[in-house]
């Protein structure tokens, strides 16, 4: 099992609307497709931080489960438009696995 931590700048004075939007349709339409998303939240040391995290039992389930979200005609036309729209290119992804006593494994 591993995680990932995916942190986010919001355009400019935009964060209270990304996570209004995250919170209302990403994490409910990734959720329905069977990711699991386990925190979500707003970074108190930068007004446009986010970061959420969603957790995968191996490689091969976090390639079918970004083929679920990502390449479904709702994800292109619907989701996805609004996400850039409300995003900048610059986002941070890092892959983690629990340690052996970590209350996450």
């Amino acid at each position: 099992m591993f995680y990932e931590i995916r942190r986010y700048q919001s355009r400019p004075g935009r964060r209270a609307e990304w996570i209004r939007y995250m919170e209302d349709v990403v994490i409910p339409f990734q959720s329905a497709a069977g990711m699991t998303v386990t925190a979500s939240f707003a970074d108190d040391q930068d007004e446009d931080g986010y970061l959420w995290v969603r957790r995968f039992e191996d490689e091969a389930q976090r390639k079918a489960l970004y083929a679920a979200v990502y390449e479904t005609d709702r994800w292109k036309n619907e989701i996805g438009p609004v996400v850039y729209g409300l995003l900048p290119e610059k986002s941070v992804v890092t892959r983690v696995t629990p340690t052996p006593a970590s209350p996450l494994q």
